[in-house]
């Protein structure tokens, strides 16, 4: 009888955890870390070297 019992009870405690089906993931937003890239390619510091220097000869 005890077994009855415990079956019965794990059978109602089973369906009743099923009832309210399944729930929509949740989807975390992927986070993209954009790369950052001058157009002019590293030759803007070289430039402005030459500039100062070009400047600091005319005087």
């Amino acid at each position: 009888m005890k077994k009855l019992a415990l079956a019965a009870a794990m059978t109602a405690v089973a369906t009743t955890s099923f009832a309210g089906g399944m729930a929509e993931p949740v989807m975390e937003p992927e986070v993209v870390a954009a790369a950052t890239s001058s157009s002019a390619g590293g030759i803007i510091v070289p430039l402005l070297l030459l500039l100062v220097i070009a400047a600091a000869a005319s005087n």
